[in-house]
């Protein structure tokens, strides 16, 4: 690897990503490839932590399949950046039970995102896996010693996490850990298509970047759009109106974009005309994407060659810097 200052960031594979995560980090992503050395991970160990059952870790490796698949589409590159599979990097787990160590119970629970992934996904009792996501987040981050952390608004609290452990490390043994800093994508959070939440898989608000022209076409027809406006000849609301929240992410055409707003403010224009053209513009993103996936759909054994090469570089890192961090605690 380079001198290259270093980032980590990933997903879970819980299933396919959606253009809130572009949004949020993917586009982001492909930028910074060409500026830093990148370790993308699917976090396949972290979603253990809300569904153990057979049944879902049994569809894991397509999920993970699925995942290097839209990496690959939105244009991340393996011959720019290392993308591998978290549980082919068993040195992750020794590192997180040496930071479990280091961080409380109540502190945590404090952590926003986890507090917002009980809530969602209504659990009543949370495993202690769950409880220990900040600790192998953490341990995720400082294995292969990023000095950066791409994540969305919703994720900066984890990196936070991140950083009292590493600083706790470096005090209590000796500087081992850089410390390091979250990076928001620009883009912030991109609000479901049912105008309630921010676009989220578990919720099923979202466009994926998989989605077909006819898929995006019926979710867009759906979208929830201004509650005050009965007919077309109503004035309607444009702040916080998802669809014209998605005109001003998606639709590259800004005088159109613009037009419809005014005309839309004064009662000119109706829903029909705003979604219709929304689709016209979300699908004129999509397609250079869908192109690119066709290169890599159906190609399994490209995309596992793809996992296994990341995972095996990504496992030498991890090595280097566990037997670093056993020799500054006197372990070996």
């Amino acid at each position: 690897m380079s001198n290259k200052p270093r980032i980590l960031t990933g997903d879970r594979p819980t299933g396919p990503l959606h253009l809130g995560h572009y949004i949020g980090t993917l586009k982001n992503r492909v930028k910074l490839q060409d500026e830093f050395d990148c370790f993308f991970i699917m976090a396949d160990l972290h979603t253990l932590t809300t569904d153990f059952s057979k049944d879902k870790t049994s569809t894991l490796k397509d999920r993970v399949r699925g995942l290097v698949l839209d990496y690959l589409s939105v244009g991340i590159d393996p011959a720019k950046a290392v993308i591998y599979q978290q549980s082919k990097v068993p040195q992750v787990t020794y590192l997180e039970s040496i930071f479990t160590n280091l961080i409380t119970v109540p502190r945590a629970q404090r952590v926003p995102t986890l507090k917002e992934v009980i809530r969602d996904l209504n659990i009543k009792q949370p495993s202690l896996g769950l409880l220990n996501y900040p600790a192998l987040m953490a341990a995720d981050i400082l294995m292969v010693k990023a000095n950066l952390v791409p994540v969305g608004k919703d994720q900066e609290s984890h990196v936070e996490v991140t950083r009292e452990i590493a600083s706790t490390f470096n005090k209590t043994y000796g500087e081992v850990f850089p410390i390091p800093k979250a990076l928001i994508g620009d883009g912030g959070t991109l609000i479901g298509t049912d105008g309630q939440a921010k676009m989220s898989k578990s919720i099923g608000n979202c466009i994926y970047l998989s989605d077909d022209t006819e898929t995006v076409n019926k979710k867009v027809k759906g979208m929830y759009t201004d509650p005050t406006r009965l007919k077309p000849t109503d004035p309607g609301h444009i702040e916080g109106n998802p669809v014209f929240i998605y005109h001003d992410a998606f639709n590259d055409n800004k005088a159109e974009v613009d037009d419809l707003k005014a005309r839309y403010i004064k009662g000119q224009v109706g829903d029909v005309e705003v979604k219709e053209k929304l689709s016209l513009a979300i699908n004129k993103f999509l397609d250079p994407i869908r192109a690119k996936r066709a290169e890599f759909e159906g190609k399994l054994d490209l995309i596992d060659q793809i996992i296994d090469s990341g995972s095996k570089k990504a496992s030498l890192e991890s090595q280097k810097t566990l037997d670093e961090v056993l020799s500054a605690m006197g372990i070996r």
